[in-house]
């Protein structure tokens, strides 16, 4: 499971959770749910650390890989990724011609 979906399921989880400690108390229904996200989002801070860490490495992760592929990318179209030739560090042995093959005596 990534990292994010971990994080957002845990975030909904608290909110649920506070929501529904809050809703035995009798008070305004949106006043319940405003004071279950201030209340959630301040556990969630220190509760799904771990998580929300994970999360911003792999994004960072995803990030840098995108952009490497458009700098990749941006020298291909510039033609500057032209592969240089590299020297071979030991020389092939000069070829000879081969000899002329002369043609059998039936020919001639």
């Amino acid at each position: 499971m990534s990292a994010a979906l971990k994080y957002t399921l845990g975030r909904i989880g608290l909110f649920v959770a506070v929501l529904a400690g809050l809703w035995l108390i009798d008070m305004n229904v949106f006043l319940k749910l405003m004071l279950a996200l201030v209340f959630s989002a301040a556990l969630s801070f220190f509760l799904l650390r771990g998580w929300r860490d994970e999360m911003a490495g792999e994004i960072a992760e995803a990030a840098e890989r995108r952009r490497t592929e458009k700098e990749r990318l941006r020298s291909a179209l510039a033609g500057e990724d032209q592969p240089t030739p590299t020297p071979n560090p030991t020389p092939d042995p000069p070829t000879t011609p081969d000899p002329p093959t002369q043609a059998p005596d039936s020919q001639r």
